[in-house]
C-alpha cells in the first residue's frame, strides 16, 4: 500500500512516500481502507518537533474515513465494507489504517466520507471544550482562538447553538475574517489586539468562557479577559512556547477557573467517555445543523504541501489528504 512518511524531522520535505505491507488488525482492532485523512496542527508538531512521536520512520495521520477491510479478534461492532471514522494515534497517511475499535465511529446516515474525515478531532474537540469543560449555559459570553481554523470554525457554530449571548473569535489575519463570521461570530479581532478589543466589547467585564489553542504568552493575555467566575480552557500549544503555569494569586482574585483539554489523551484513557462525547458531537450536525469546515483537500502524494499551508497559518477550516 502507499503512505507518507518521514525518517527524519524537519520541513515539509521530509514527508515521502513509500509502499508499506497491507497491515493485519489485531485483537480490538480494524483496518480501514481511507478514503479521506485529516490533516491536523498536531500532525505539523509531529513533522517538525516529535510532538508524540516515539521513533522513526513515522507516518502521521490521526483521523481517517473509509470503510471496514477487515476485523481483528473480538470485535464484533463493525464487519468489512461498513462505512467509519477512526481517530487513532497516527498512520492515518496511507491507503490502509489500522484503527482500535473503541475510537472508530460508524459514519452517520446522510453524510459522505469526506464530510466524516472531519469528525473524530474537530467535533468531540469543540463539544467537550464548550459542554463538559466549560460547561457553557444561556446567555454567556464565548472568545475562541484560532476561530477560522477547524476546531474553531465547529466552535463558533456550537456556541451559538448552545445559547451563547456574544461569540467572539480571534484570528491571525482580517483575510480570515469573512469565513469566521460566517461560523457564529458576532465580532472578529486580531491577535495582537484583542484582549483590548473584548474588554471594549463587554464593557470592560470579559468573557465568561476562554477556549485558546496557542498557549504562551497568548494564555496570559486571555486569561487577563476571563470574567469574574469565568472559565478559561487550554486544548493546545500551536505556539510551541514553555507550558504554561498559574498560582492561587491568578485565580483567587479574579475567582476563574482553568483547565485543560487533550482529546488524544481521552482517546488513550477513557475510549467509552470519547464514544459518549462523540454520539452527543455528531447529533450537532445531524440533528442540530452544524456544517463542517472541510475547505480544501489534496492527492496523499501532496501531503507536503498541505503542510506547508497549514504552516503558513493562511488556511481556514480544515484540510483532507484525498487517498
Amino acid at each position: 500500500m502507499r503512505a507518507m512518511i518521514f525518517e527524519e524531522l524537519g520541513g515539509p520535505e521530509v514527508l515521502h512516500p513509500v509502499d508499506l505491507p497491507e497491515p493485519v488488525p489485531g485483537p480490538g482492532e480494524v483496518t480501514v481502507d481511507v478514503a479521506y485523512a485529516g490533516i491536523n496542527f498536531a500532525d505539523v508538531l509531529a513533522r517538525a518537533e516529535g510532538y508524540r512521536v516515539d521513533s522513526l520512520p513515522f507516518r502521521p495521520g490521526l483521523e481517517v474515513s473509509g470503510r471496514i477491510r477487515a476485523v481483528g479478534e473480538g470485535v464484533t461492532a463493525f464487519s468489512p465494507g461498513q462505512e467509519v471514522t477512526s481517530f487513532i494515534a497516527g498512520g492515518g497517511y496511507s491507503q490502509t489504517a489500522v484503527a482500535p475499535a473503541a475510537t472508530t465511529f460508524p459514519v452517520p446516515h446522510g453524510l459522505d466520507l469526506r464530510t466524516a474525515a472531519t469528525l473524530p478531532s474537530v467535533l468531540p474537540t469543540a463539544y467537550a471544550l464548550l459542554h463538559d469543560i466549560a460547561r457553557l449555559r444561556e446567555g454567556d459570553t464565548v472568545l475562541v482562538h484560532s476561530a477560522a481554523g477547524g476546531v474553531g470554525t465547529v466552535a463558533g457554530q456550537l456556541a451559538r447553538l448552545g445559547g451563547a449571548s456574544a461569540v467572539y473569535g480571534v484570528v491571525s489575519s482580517f483575510d480570515k475574517s469573512p469565513h469566521a463570521l460566517k461560523s457564529g461570530y458576532d465580532q472578529v479581532f486580531l491577535t495582537p489586539t484583542f484582549d483590548t478589543d473584548v474588554l471594549a466589547a463587554t464593557g470592560g467585564k470579559g468573557v465568561d468562557i476562554a477556549l485558546d489553542p496557542i498557549g504562551g504568552d497568548n494564555f496570559r493575555r486571555t486569561l487577563a479577559v476571563t470574567a469574574r467566575f469565568g472559565r478559561l480552557v487550554s486544548f493546545g500549544n500551536s505556539g510551541s512556547a514553555a507550558p504554561w503555569q498559574i498560582g492561587p494569586s491568578d485565580v483567587y482574585g479574579p475567582a476563574v477557573s482553568v483547565s485543560g483539554f487533550s482529546l488524544m489523551g481521552l482517546a488513550a484513557a477513557d475510549p467509552d467517555r470519547l464514544h459518549t462525547l462523540a454520539d452527543a458531537a455528531f447529533r450537532a450536525v445531524t440533528e442540530g445543523g452544524v456544517e463542517l469546515p472541510v475547505t480544501a483537500e489534496f492527492d496523499l502524494e501532496d501531503a507536503a504541501e498541505a503542510h506547508r499551508l497549514v504552516e503558513s497559518r493562511t488556511t481556514t477550516g480544515k484540510l483532507l489528504l484525498r487517498i
